[in-house]
């Protein structure tokens, strides 16, 4: 079965909205390495539409200039896009179509075709839903040592709680944190009796 990946940047309060106003001035090698461990090790990138739209204005212009990042731009170009959205779409970037259905049935469908990484970028509603239906394998966050204060968090209001287990963690020099999750099972449940016989104990 084909495993699925997301990458986001993320702020220090939870902000994913925008990150081009905030993220730049953080972005070194070790950061671009991250990005290019999810995107450009997948062979299947899933977009929400507003995420596609922003990646089929930039990259295809990039790849045609032939500068520093052309490779990765060619590297994106050449992958299966798949674009998530209710409304009928057309393509000028190559390697795109737009996602038939449901999205849960679909992209159970997806994982279960011979291929390779399934990638995500930004693209939060399609995350969420992915998430609670679990189908997403590992949740890659970038978290940006930054308050960002305004816009759309990752995770929204919610009577479900999402379990989640720290499989990797990195520091970056610019004081970003490389934090891999994976689902977890249920913490079940605790209460402060439970928890106090692990606070220091004074020496009798």
């Amino acid at each position: 079965m084909r495993k699925i990946t997301a990458g986001l940047f993320i702020s220090l309060d939870g902000v994913v909205e925008a990150p081009d106003q905030w993220h730049f001035p953080y972005f070194n090698d070790e950061m671009g390495a991250a990005v290019d461990a999810t995107l450009g090790a997948a062979d299947t990138l899933l977009f929400g539409r507003k995420t596609y739209d922003s990646f089929a204005g930039a990259w295809p212009e990039r790849e045609a200039a032939g500068g520093e990042d052309a490779d990765f731009a060619k590297t994106l170009g050449d992958a299966r896009k798949i674009v998530v959205s209710n409304q009928e779409l057309e393509f000028t970037w190559r390697n795109s179509e737009q996602l038939e259905g449901d999205l849960v049935d679909a992209v159970t469908a997806l994982k279960n075709e011979p291929g390779g990484n399934i990638a995500l970028s930004g693209s939060v509603s399609v995350v969420r839903q992915l998430l609670a239906a679990g189908l997403l394998d590992e949740l890659h966050l970038l978290v940006h040592p930054i308050a960002v204060r305004k816009g759309m968090r990752l995770f929204d209001e919610g009577e479900t709680p999402i379990p989640l287990k720290l499989i990797s963690s990195e520091t970056f020099r610019t004081g970003v944190l490389n934090l891999v999750y994976a689902p977890a099972q249920s913490t079940g449940s605790a209460t402060y009796d439970d928890a106090k016989i692990h606070l220091p104990q004074s020496e009798q």
